[in-house]
């Protein structure tokens, strides 16, 4: 599959993701002929276009969408950047007509990391959800309303390297969850922290949760663990793409200098022991980018997960509805359930269970 044609594979289900409709999204990717800068047919430029459309309509949550799948999957070039600064922009000016919904700023590592948030109060419990490597906190701020009617302090930010977050991207980036616990002590209830912690993310919040008692709970979709970052076998399969915005997040100077760096990355079975804390993972049985052997691996060494598993590709994308609504139950059932034993892990394929108890 050549370049364009796996920007637009990979935009379809961010697409989705935001609430676009297919037949919205298709008619754009037919119109998208290249990805050279200054080519009015592409990638960056089309989508442009049609976000520039939706804020002149007043729509400016609708006008981000498409600002977002501009500056996909990372902001690499002038247009893109263009793209990174309008999605940023006319998010705020939308929030700035909503109730409570707040930007923050923190410093981490001789970078930035920027936020945002509602709810905000020292009696709440702190969730934090982060996207991964592709995704801008804007896709997932307009959740915060609801985040917040349901008793959260929330805060959406970014992977390292991603959207405004310049914080380089490496094997201690976790190390950044800390930090912003730390930043939001007092202004919520830092020390029952729930992450919902997609793909890449969700790596990050395993590996933090190993070390700080203040995360309570782990969500993510599609994380990778180990396998990802070491096997030689599964590496010719991960796609083009994901392998450059890697490339890209860690500075790396090639493919062969990024694939020397990633085994730093690997949670060992004794990091993963240190991890006390309900998991919930949503996994798909065709992932492209994920390997299957992360699983095995998260059933062996932890003592409170369970898998809610879709027959679909990376991110299920045709089961976002129900992959929401799963996590979101779960979400709630671990925060307000009294607490008892732990129950033994579950495996669950669209909804049946499978695997060992």
């Amino acid at each position: 599959m050549d370049h364009l044609e796996e920007l637009k594979e990979f935009a379809r289900l961010h697409a989705g993701g935001q609430g676009m409709t297919v037949e919205h999204a298709t008619s754009v990717l037919a119109r998208i002929t290249g990805d050279a800068p200054g080519d009015p047919h592409s990638w960056a430029a089309v989508w442009t276009a049609e976000g520039r459309a939706a804020a002149d309509r007043g729509d400016l949550l609708d006008a981000c969408r498409h600002y977002a799948l501009a500056r996909f999957p990372h902001h690499g070039d002038a247009e893109r950047r263009t793209a990174q600064r309008l999605c940023v922009d006319t998010f705020d000016q939308w929030r700035r007509g909503q109730n409570g919904i707040e930007r923050l700023e923190f410093e981490h590592a001789g970078g930035t990391v920027a936020c945002w948030a509602a709810g905000l109060d020292a009696s709440r419990p702190l969730l934090l959800v982060m996207g991964g490597i592709v995704s801008v906190k804007e896709q997932w701020a307009p959740l915060l309303p609801l985040l917040r009617r349901l008793g959260f302090a929330a805060v959406v930010t970014e992977l390292p390297g991603v959207g405004e977050n310049t914080v380089p991207y490496g094997p201690d980036s976790w190390r950044m969850i800390g930090t912003l616990l730390d930043r939001l002590a007092g202004r919520a209830r830092v020390g029952d922290t729930s992450m919902l912690a997609l793909s890449f993310s969700g790596h990050l919040a395993l590996r933090a949760a190993a070390e700080d008692p203040r995360i309570r709970r782990i969500l993510t979709v599609g994380a990778p663990v180990a396998g990802f970052f070491t096997d030689e076998d599964w590496w010719p399969r991960v796609p083009g793409i994901t392998a450059d915005t890697l490339r890209r997040l860690t500075g790396s100077e090639d493919l062969a200098a990024l694939r020397t760096l990633l085994p730093a990355f690997a949670l060992t079975p004794q990091q993963l022991g240190q991890v006390r804390v309900p998991v919930r993972y949503v996994a798909s049985s065709r992932d492209e980018i994920i390997p299957a052997t992360e699983q095995a691996l998260l059933l062996r060494t932890l003592p409170d997960v369970r898998f809610r598993t879709f027959d679909d590709v990376h991110g299920s994308p045709a089961h976002l509805g129900a992959m929401r609504r799963w996590l979101i139950s779960q979400l709630l059932w671990l925060r307000f359930a009294r607490p008892g034993p732990r129950p033994a892990p579950l495996a669950v394929l669209d909804g049946r269970p499978s695997g060992r108890r």
